[in-house]
Parts: C-alpha cells; structure tokens; sequence
C-alpha cells in the first residue's frame, strides 16, 4: 500500500519502521529530517509531497499545533491527498481539533480516521500498541491490515473519529492519575521505613497486577526519569486537553486539576526533559525525603 507517514519521534519512527518492514511503499516527512536515520524510505520535502499519491497517510506528532502545521497550506496534507485516500491520525490530539479535521477531510472528498495509540516506545517498536479506533466502518476495514502491523490488538470505538480522540485522553488522565497515587503512597511508606522495591513487589504480585502499576512503579522505584519515553511537558498538554474536553461536556474532573498543578510544578523546577512519571515523585519531595 502506498502510505505517508509524518511525525518521526520515538513513537511515529518505529511506528513507520514497522510499516516498511511489512513491506509498504512509505514516504516520509518530518520537520527535521535527521529523525528519519535509519529509515530506508524516501523523505518528502513537504507534507503535501508525502500525502500525493497515497492511499493512506499517517500523523504521529507532537501537538495539535504541530498537526495543524502539516496539514494546512498550500505544501499541507489536505492540499495534496486525493480523494477518498484515508488520513490516519494517531497523534493524541484534542477532541476540537480532531473535529475540525474530521470537516475539512469531508469537505477535500477525503477520509479521515481517529487511532490515537496506548503504549510507550518499546511497544511501539515491538508492535505491540493498542489502537483506540473510530472512523466509518469502510475506512476502518481498509486500514485494519496496516493497524495489524503496528499494534497487537484495536478496539473500534465508534463511527465518529473524535471520540476516539476523547477516549485517548480519558486514557492518559488515568494513568497519570495512577502515576500520582503510586508516588503518594510510595511516599508515605518510604518515609516509614518500608522498602519500596518490595513494597512495590507485593502490590504488583497482588491486587494491582497490571502494566501500568508495574511500568510506572518501576520507573518511580528507580528514578529513573531520563531518558523520557514520554516528556513530561507532553503530559501537561494531555491533561489541558482532557480538561478542556471535560469542560465542553460539563463534567468535573477535580483530580485531574490536580494533576494539572503537579505537572505545572514540575515543569516551573526543571523537568521539562524528564518522563512524565516524574510528576510521581514530588510527594516524596513534598514529604522531605
């Protein structure tokens, strides 16, 4: 399948490795083109090149800004894509952004599908992602084999793309959520005297037996921030977004306001380079330890 694939971070370079892998025509674009090392595919000069002639065309990219960036304009993605041909966007956006692309797409004959991605780099280059998806029944039926090389299992959300923007958001407030009850609580036990590697042992051999208590406890446990799978001013943006999301349905999300502040902490002391998991260990700083 002729594919675009813009967006080469962590995530999007083993997401387009796996694609060419398996064998796919792949262009690609990034706005830095030294992220595309490695890569035996041919770069685009423009996002508008790398959409031209493609069936599909993936976004793995930072930020709503910087998926605006390459889609509009005269060298943007909507200008080149033909018709009918599916834009992909697997970026964790916001819920209006994701709207207003779902309308322009209709509007240029093209397609558009929602498949924001769960799981940090190492799964992405083990293509072991799950994919939130939502999109037309159609569309998601032609992408299902290029979702089989990425990912180890997609869950189909809904016919309408943006939910699968929300779904994505409501997904990475939980775990950051997580992130924060883990370093609380490590806090607390650390400071009486408890050892948190076993600490940590008992609570993941029990009732809290799931990747992301272990994943995030390790990191919590071990400190270790750098190098960051995910940044935590990448965190920050999700939890704005989510709360910007919430706000536009009426719904309160006191905790995740909470979490808002943490990582505002965070970043007003340095950890703009750090993992967002480092937003866990300001209890135990909190605490004095």
């Amino acid at each position: 399948m002729k594919i675009g694939f813009l967006g080469l971070g962590q995530m999007g370079h083993s997401m387009a490795a796996n694609l060419i892998k398996a064998g796919h025509e792949v262009t690609l674009y990034n706005r830095t083109r030294d992220k595309a090392v490695g890569l035996d595919a041919p770069i685009a000069a423009t996002p508008g090149q790398a959409a031209a002639g493609k069936e599909v065309v993936f976004t793995m990219l930072a930020s709503d800004a910087a998926l605006e960036a390459v889609m509009h304009g005269q060298s943007g993605v909507l200008a080149h894509l033909p018709k009918d041909a599916i834009h992909v966007s697997s970026s964790t956006i916001s819920v209006a952004t994701a709207e207003a692309l779902q309308t322009a797409h209709e509007k240029a004959g093209q397609k558009f599908v929602s498949a924001p991605v769960f799981g940090r780099p190492d799964a992405a280059a083990a293509a072991k992602l799950f994919i939130a998806a939502a999109g037309a029944e159609a569309e998601l039926a032609r992408v299902q084999p290029l979702f089989e090389v990425i990912g180890q299992r997609v869950f189909v959300l809904s016919t309408t793309p943006p939910r699968a923007n929300l779904v994505k958001l409501s997904g990475n407030f939980l775990i950051a959520s997580v992130i924060e009850a883990l370093g609380e609580a490590l806090a607390l036990v650390a400071k009486g005297g408890v050892d948190e590697k076993a600490y940590l042992e008992l609570l993941t051999s029990t009732l809290f037996n799931a990747p992301v208590y272990k994943t995030y406890g390790q990191l919590l446990v071990d400190r270790k921030f750098e190098p960051a799978g995910f940044a935590a001013p990448l965190g920050q943006k999700d939890i704005r977004l989510v709360l910007a999301a919430a706000e536009a349905l009426n719904v309160p999300l006191p905790i995740a306001s909470l979490l808002r502040d943490r990582f505002l902490t965070l970043l007003a002391n340095g950890g703009e380079k750090l993992d967002w998991s480092a937003i866990g260990s300001l209890a135990a700083r909190d605490s004095g330890q």
